[in-house]
């Protein structure tokens, strides 16, 4: 997927913890782990909003698009990756 999550970089940098950021955005660990972890389909902006507030950063230090090579996208389509649910 071209959409890159980098929230573990930006809690690194903040030297906070998952657990601490679901206290200070009352978001529960599991949801902001499949954020975390790219799994994440759709993310509401006024999740984006609480996030970017308690680290204090932009969304684009969370989120980064980053183009696939075709390579990438015909291995997708070999594996079945890319198909819903």
């Amino acid at each position: 997927m071209p959409i890159i999550v980098n929230l573990d970089v930006v809690l690194a940098q903040r030297k906070m913890r998952l657990n601490d950021l679901s206290d200070g955005v009352d978001i529960t660990p599991q949801n902001l782990s499949v954020l975390k972890t790219g799994k994440a389909k759709a993310i509401r902006f006024s999740t984006l909003e609480a996030i970017c507030k308690h680290l204090q950063c932009q969304p684009g230090d969370i989120l980064e698009y980053r183009p696939e090579t075709s390579q990438e996208k015909s291995a997708e389509l070999r594996t079945g990756t890319d198909s819903p649910g």
